[in-house]
């Protein structure tokens, strides 16, 4: 049994967290979460990419209300995301919320951190208390050791309460130090972990990051659901999630694509075809691997591993299937070619 398994079971939604095998893909809209039809649109994109929960920015009370109509027509559980203001949090549980983010230490009227626990409890509404190394109680130094405290402090307050639907993440921007951070978590605490490394940058570097971090941590069991973190167009986040989780075993509904680096040899515009078929197994749950190889020199070889692949030539193009060539056909059809074996695989 592996750590993932170990933890407590939040339910958020129609969804569980933490005592499975299993790991949940999250993002955030980067919207304004009044304006419901930019919101909407947003999370209607994010669920076609695959994600699972969403979180929204509560900044000001109209952001909470306008959960309610946002529920309505959305197909994800919803986060919201609270700082400091507890009435925010009272009046997203109230409208329909599915789990808040925040940090019960930030909130200094006991009363209000009463009223949100009282409220979640009545509504299945599961905390997520995130530790951000940037943002410590002064009180600490800069540590794991600190951040490990921290959420002991902010726990007390909850397990005070006898609440104990709680979620922790740790993030940092710091790759080895997000490692060593959910180790000592994972070894210390019940809950279930979000796992994610924040201010990441844009695609490459927060890709390379999160690969190293939440990899070497997914690959050890530690991590119930997790974010990518992208200066970007938040539905790039999703697809370099399930990336990672096919990579370590942990999806299996995901397509795979091969490509090779190209070389001197390669006698067709090949990128651009690359790119393409990127974007169409984008929205495929199918555990498929396509493979695009520049040409037929050692193309079906170098790619028997996929099921599907094409090796492309200067006026004609090879599909094989298991490194087993099928046939040969004209060069411009390989985009139309792939995407019919992709729907009928």
């Amino acid at each position: 049994m592996n750590k993932r398994e170990k933890t407590r079971t939040v339910r958020v939604g129609d969804l569980t967290l933490g005592g499975q095998d299993r790991v949940i893909i999250q993002s955030m809209t980067n919207t304004k979460t009044h304006d419901v039809e930019a919101t909407v649109a947003q999370i209607e994109r994010l669920e076609k990419a695959g994600c699972e929960i969403v979180r929204v920015a509560c900044l000001q009370e109209e952001d909470a209300l306008a959960i309610a109509e946002i529920k309505k027509r959305i197909h994800i559980p919803i986060v919201a995301d609270i700082h400091f203001n507890p009435d925010f949090a009272i009046k997203a549980i109230e409208n329909g919320v599915d789990k808040i983010r925040l940090n019960p230490g930030n909130i200094e009227d006991e009363s209000k951190i009463r009223t949100i626990v009282e409220l979640a409890k009545k509504n299945g509404v599961p905390i997520r208390i995130g530790i951000n190394s940037g943002s410590l109680n002064k009180k600490y130094e800069h540590s794991t050791d600190a951040m490990i405290a921290s959420a002991y402090d902010h726990l007390r307050i909850l397990e005070d309460l006898d609440f104990h639907d709680v979620v922790l993440s740790f993030k940092s921007s710091d790759a080895l130090e997000t490692i060593e951070v959910y180790r000592k978590a994972a070894e210390t605490f019940p809950y279930p972990l979000h796992l994610g490394v924040t201010e990441a940058g844009p695609l490459v570097d927060s890709s390379i990051k999160s690969a190293f971090a939440l990899g070497t941590l997914l690959n050890e069991g530690i991590g119930d659901t997790i974010r990518v973190s992208i200066s970007d167009d938040p539905v790039k986040e999703i697809a370099v999630a399930k990336k990672l989780l096919r990579t370590v075993g942990l999806r299996k509904d995901v397509p795979t694509l091969i490509s090779c680096p190209t070389c001197g040899r390669i006698q067709y515009d090949m990128l651009p075809i690359v790119a393409e078929i990127e974007e169409y197994l984008s929205t495929v749950n199918k555990d498929i691997k396509v493979a695009i190889m520049g040409c037929a020199v050692n193309g079906p070889g170098e790619a028997s591993a996929a099921d599907i692949g094409v090796a492309g030539g200067k006026e004609s193009a090879l599909l094989f299937k298991k490194g087993k060539i099928v046939r040969s056909f004209p060069q411009e059809e390989i985009v139309q070619v792939l995407k019919a074996e992709i729907d009928k695989f």
